[in-house]
């Protein structure tokens, strides 16, 4: 029955790590695109970006279409990260920032299958990456710092 428990729990932690990486994700996007777009001969639209949030705000479902639409392009290769790092108990940072960083691309692949042949688009990727690499470290914290569907071993008779 413990053993019940204690996957119960990991899919609870492997649940709420990701919602709140998207989230942290998402914030990172805009962060970076405010960032880049006080560099020099930064494209026009990064300046857009810094008004995402402030849109976000005044429209609430226009924030929550684009938190569910982010769930949905990323949620797939994310359960598969997911249950790899639990399978195999992997619990390295650098490994859930890179499975972050691949299913971030993954889901940017998916809004424009044609961004690997476009390079106005490189620079776009590298963001979604990096946000990608800030949400796979926000979800470590939560959850893959404990990865593993078996429970440590307990020696009691010491």
């Amino acid at each position: 029955m413990a053993m019940i428990g204690h996957v119960l729990k990991r899919v609870l932690m492997v649940l709420v790590g990701y919602l709140v990486a998207v989230l942290v994700g998402l914030i990172s996007v805009v962060v970076i695109y405010a960032i880049l777009s006080s560099l020099p001969n930064a494209p026009g639209y990064f300046g857009l970006m810094e008004l995402t949030p402030v849109a976000l705000l005044v429209v609430p479902p226009l924030g929550m279409f684009v938190y569910f639409l982010t769930i949905i392009l990323t949620g797939m290769q994310t359960l598969v990260f997911a249950l790899i790092a639990e399978f195999f108990s992997l619990r390295s940072f650098w490994l859930h920032m890179l499975f972050g960083a691949a299913a971030a691309a993954a889901g940017f692949m998916l809004i424009w299958p044609d961004a690997a042949g476009d390079p106005e688009r490189w620079a776009d990727m590298g963001i979604i990456v990096g946000a990608g690499l800030v949400a796979g470290l926000i979800y470590w914290l939560i959850a893959g710092r404990d990865a593993g569907f078996r429970r440590p071993f307990i020696n009691r008779s010491a």
